[in-house]
């Protein structure tokens, strides 16, 4: 008897984060959730098969890339078969009753930090703590019922946690847009005009210069490069490189034939549909799920406990 393959999609965070957005922009509405506190944890469970997709932030207009998430997807055998971008507009977020000047603790994901440094420092007596995700940290305020403790996150988890607004639009850059991609273990069909690979040129002048030549040659719109040190070799970096085209013209398989050439190290992680810009509607009943809070379990999904990630791996270049 042949075993069928979970359907089940990983989410980095929780009910009401970005995360969980980007995936109801990409699948619709599921029941099948399994929310994860750590990347490296969502990764391994796709990796294995245990689910069929992953969602997970890479990067963020104000911030830039995730590197912990840019290394575990080349680490593992995982491939990129689409991507999302959320609108990423952070509220403060207190219980019922509070006001800002009750403040004295905010919790929130170092990037929901990180984005709204300006706010914070115009409350430096504030102690900032570092949580889980946006979501969960708004959560946590919720489960404490301490005026004196706020979040930072989405009008989502606010709705959900039934927290109050204490200051609206905080983010230092107010076009502030988090890209999501959809990893899974299986390469799906081609399809689509979005790529990302990962190269590793010769540690030799022009080398680089020479590699991305062919993405222009071959009419290919490079939208995005991030280099990651490679471990072991100090000051030597791998490339990941996001293009957009004709990916099944002649000129750029030949392009891409050529590179690979010239690469030390060439992988492509996947091709797949670009996306739009765009923002989630309001499609979950918060009313009907507020009665949840401090519960392992809401309406449909599955909670996974906050398991520390304790596999430290160094990837290898064949």
């Amino acid at each position: 008897m042949s075993i069928q393959k979970s359907e089940e999609i990983a989410c980095f965070g929780a009910l009401g984060s970005y995360s969980h957005e980007a995936l109801y922009c990409h699948f619709g509405k599921s029941e099948d959730i399994v929310f994860y506190d750590h990347f490296e944890d969502l990764v391994n469970r796709v990796e294995a098969g245990e689910c069929r997709y992953g969602v997970l932030p890479v990067e963020n207009s104000s911030t830039g890339g995730i590197a912990e998430v840019y290394d575990l997807i080349l680490r593992h055998n995982c491939h990129i078969v689409g991507e999302e971008y959320v609108h990423v507009q952070h509220l403060l977020l207190g219980t019922p009753g509070a006001r800002l000047e009750d403040i004295r603790h905010v919790y929130s994901h170092p990037q929901g930090l990180a984005q709204c440094h300006a706010f914070l420092r115009l409350h430096d007596t504030w102690q900032l703590h570092s949580y889980f995700s946006t979501a969960q940290s708004a959560k946590e305020v919720a489960v404490r019922e301490d005026k004196s403790v706020a979040a930072i996150a989405g009008r989502q988890a606010a709705e959900l946690y039934n927290l109050d607004i204490l200051a609206a639009d905080i983010c230092t850059n107010k076009t502030n847009y988090t890209r999501f991609v959809i990893i899974s273990k299986d390469v799906l069909p081609h399809q689509g005009d979005k790529m990302t690979l990962v190269i590793i040129t010769e540690h030799v002048p022009r080398a680089l210069y020479k590699a991305l030549g062919y993405f222009y040659h071959s009419g290919m719109n490079m939208t995005h490069l991030e280099s990651r040190p490679i471990p072991g070799k100090p000051f030597e970096y791998s490339f990941h490189i996001d293009v957009t085209g004709d990916l099944d013209s002649t000129a750029c398989k030949q392009a891409l034939e050529k590179l690979e050439g010239q690469c030390k190290y060439f992988n492509i992680l996947g091709t797949y549909r670009a996306a739009e810009n765009r923002h989630w509607p309001s499609i979950c009943s918060y009313e009907s799920q507020r009665r949840h809070v401090g519960r392992p379990y809401m309406s449909g999904t599955r909670v996974v406990g906050k398991r520390e990630s304790v596999r430290n791996e160094i990837w290898d270049i064949p």
